[in-house]
């Protein structure tokens, strides 16, 4: 035997004994839409304390994401998913697709991750607090030319083999004219989704209660709870005028989802959990501070799931990360003139910059949880515009594989620590 085929085996073996040796897992991803490290200390100090910890804190790695796309400094919702979900930059209005096709994933194949996952037995999940068109969680299992193609999304999204699937959005599942438990239906092709979901396979549930009542047993479910969102993503002005609250009462928060999603997902054996607060991101969008906190607030409820979770399932991934920071928050305290707790806020800081209390514009300051010295104090809310930005976002990640989650980290490479997790391979 040559000196160079013995020096080829020796590689081939070394390389399948590292292989071998990887460890497989199940991912949780949490991608709470249009937030940055501002949100999060905003979550913090008016729920915690500046001095305290909220689940998000509690995550073990951190990244500093970049999250330029191919063809423009800051992302859109979805360019940033269809990076997320094949490891490959994608253009500013590309919905799973670049230059108008299915994309080559950074494994090589033609599908994305979670495509992958099914066809590798994985099961699956999608989640989304917004309408099941909502890219976050969409792109995962949808490829079209357009983002506004509801109907067609909506069709990719129910008809995917995705095992679980919670999210609004019920009027694009059923036809024009078709009276559902929310609305009527808008498709204009006849095709009842929620008939196809019935006949095969999937349990139907419509609100929190009966996400309760349901059995974990169950073969597949497909939950539909709301029209479009479960969320009210308009002003505060306007919602107290519409006597409306931020969330629906009747649909569950995105912490009871995912609760849910990892007790029936864990029973059947490996899974892909992807899980999307929306609402993070539309009411940042309308430089709604009540709404975006209590939004925030969902998402980390759903991270402190997942860590609790992990505690008795430490062969699993937590991630979380978003791709853009909607409405660019920032936290006003000591150059607010006669800042009093009980002293509505002027409309605009000094510069001009749109202000919230705690009821929008000209209410009383938000007041934070006590400090370490038991000091409360009162802050506003500032908004740097009303679009998606390149801001401050931080990714993290808890348990297997986190250690890779350190750093300045690429919006691609959240795509690559999945793939570890769920493969086996880090893929360069």
């Amino acid at each position: 035997m040559s000196r160079f085929c013995l020096s080829l085996i020796i590689l081939f073996t070394i390389a399948f004994n590292v292989y071998s040796q990887v460890q497989k897992g199940n991912v949780i991803f949490i991608h709470p839409d249009g937030t940055s490290l501002s949100d999060w200390n905003a979550l913090r100090i008016l729920t915690a304390g500046p001095d305290s910890s909220i689940n998000w804190d509690k995550l073990s790695g951190i990244g500093l994401y970049q999250g330029h796309i191919r063809d423009k400094v800051s992302s859109s919702s979805n360019a940033g998913a269809t990076i997320h979900a094949y490891g490959v930059k994608a253009d500013y209005h590309d919905f799973g697709m670049i230059d108008n096709e299915i994309p080559r994933a950074r494994s090589g194949k033609k599908i994305s991750i979670m495509q992958e996952a099914i066809q590798n037995k994985i099961y699956t999940g999608l989640i989304n607090s917004g309408s099941i068109i909502e890219p976050g969680s969409a792109v995962f299992v949808s490829s079209r030319e357009k983002r506004n193609m509801y109907a067609d999304i909506t069709k990719d999204v129910v008809q995917s083999g995705v095992d679980l699937i919670f999210s609004g959005g019920e009027e694009w599942m059923l036809p024009a004219g078709v009276k559902g438990k929310f609305c009527e239906g808008r498709r204009t092709d006849g095709l009842n989704l929620i008939d196809w979901a019935k006949n095969n396979g999937y349990k139907i549930i419509y609100t929190k209660d009966e996400l309760a009542a349901v059995s974990i047993n169950e073969k597949k479910i497909l939950g539909v709870f709301a029209a479009i969102h479960t969320f009210n993503d308009k002003t505060e002005e306007v919602l107290f005028t519409s006597g409306l609250e931020n969330y629906s009462d009747t649909a569950p928060r995105l912490d009871l989802m995912v609760k849910f999603a990892l007790e029936f997902l864990s029973t059947k054996g490996q899974f892909f959990l992807v899980a999307e607060e929306e609402g993070t991101d539309n009411f940042g969008n309308k430089n709604n501070a009540n709404g975006k906190l209590e939004a925030l607030l969902n998402a980390d409820n759903a991270v402190g799931e997942a860590l609790k979770f992990y505690e008795s399932n430490p062969n699993i991934m937590i991630i979380t990360a978003a791709d853009s920071d909607a409405g660019g928050l920032g936290i006003a305290g000591a150059e607010i003139k006669n800042l009093d707790a009980n002293t509505p806020l002027p409309a605009t800081e000094y510069n001009g910059a749109p202000m919230d209390g705690i009821n929008g514009t000209g209410s009383l300051p938000f007041i934070s949880k006590p400090d370490k010295y038991g000091n409360t104090f009162p802050f506003g809310i500032v908004w740097a515009s009303n679009g998606d930005l390149t801001g401050p976002i931080v990714a993290r990640a808890h348990g297997l594989n986190a250690e890779r989650m350190k750093g300045k980290i690429d919006n691609t490479d959240i795509y690559r620590m999945m793939y570890l997790t769920l493969f086996g391979v880090w893929l360069e």
